[in-house]
């Protein structure tokens, strides 16, 4: 019953951001908001929703490694698992704006989170407390308005969706209670299923969890690279990766303080050497693209990492 209440929780998790999102974008649609910043804010709500409700589930539970675990995991499969699918597929060639702007501060989040999860300057215990949430939720502000004023004067493109108000709102609610049950039992489920086999909480959430959460942006991002819109492939993974850390742990760390294993520092060293690499790779390119050579490289690295961490 344990994997059965994983997967059908991962399920109602994905569903559940489906909904969302499509309730949402019909909502900002018919506000005459561009997609472009939908893309950026509801879309990247809707595909880190997953990593949201598990965290906050986590964080009240006071399964801390479980809640550290997910967001890493979810951040370093984001790059090496979903854009080294999307690249072998169709080469994802961000813009000029993404590779020198959004990837870059993506990288200063990360090391961000190192300071202010081992605390650095304060030499006390390592955790996440309420000061790091405010911090975070401020830059993740600081984004939106960044994302707004860009796109401001973008116009709207395409038909709203074709749901009546009322349609689109009850998709919102039906979303949100998916999100609500799914992340209690992916929690529960999760940390059976670590007992049972006895293995840690933090690589049920740096594997399973991370992975499956992770679902959403993984169909977005395929669908993208199968349509030739690398736009979407890449914007889709940099923004979720934004609001995991900015918005979620941010959110997380406000609730309830997430205490942090400095063992997870290994985990965030990954993380941010998947962001370097995705600059470093884009960059060195002579058509600035992630190929299918770097997808490759890309998914072997995911590989040879997971299996570190079930050998370790």
């Amino acid at each position: 019953m344990t994997y059965f209440f994983l997967v059908l929780g991962i399920l109602f998790l994905i569903k559940g951001a489906d909904f969302l999102v499509d309730g949402s974008v019909t909502i900002a649609k018919r506000f005459n908001v561009s997609n472009l910043v939908i893309g950026l804010t509801l879309v990247a709500f809707g595909t880190s929703a997953p990593e949201l409700v598990v965290n906050i589930t986590s964080s009240f539970l006071g399964k801390s490694n479980l809640a550290i675990g997910n967001i890493l995991g979810s951040n370093i499969a984001n790059i090496f698992l979903i854009l080294g699918v999307a690249a072998i597929i169709y080469p994802i060639k961000p813009q000029k704006k993404t590779l020198f702007i959004e990837i870059p501060f993506n990288l200063f989040l990360v090391i961000l989170l190192f300071i202010l999860a081992n605390n650095i300057f304060t030499h006390t215990p390592p955790n996440l407390g309420l000061i790091d949430g405010i911090i975070l939720l401020v830059l993740l502000i600081l984004f939106l308005y960044y994302a707004f004023f860009t796109h401001k004067k973008i116009k709207p493109e395409g038909k709203i969706e074709n749901l009546s108000l009322l349609k689109a709102i009850i998709l919102i609610i039906l979303g949100l209670l998916g999100l609500y049950f799914g992340g209690r039992w992916v929690v529960k489920s999760a940390v059976k299923l670590a007992r049972s086999l006895g293995i840690s909480e933090e690589l049920i959430g740096l594997s399973i969890v991370a992975i499956g959460t992770s679902l959403p942006e993984l169909v977005t991002s395929v669908v993208a690279a199968i349509k030739k819109e690398s736009d979407i492939a890449i914007g889709n993974v940099v923004g979720s990766n934004i609001f995991n850390i900015t918005w979620i742990l941010g959110l997380s760390a406000i609730i309830h303080p997430i205490n942090f294993d400095p063992v997870s520092n290994l985990s965030l060293l990954i993380c941010g050497l998947a962001t370097f690499l995705l600059f470093l790779f884009t960059l060195l390119n002579k058509k600035r693209e992630i190929n299918i050579i770097s997808g490759i490289f890309f998914l072997l690295i995911y590989i040879s990492y997971m299996i570190f961490v079930f050998l370790k």
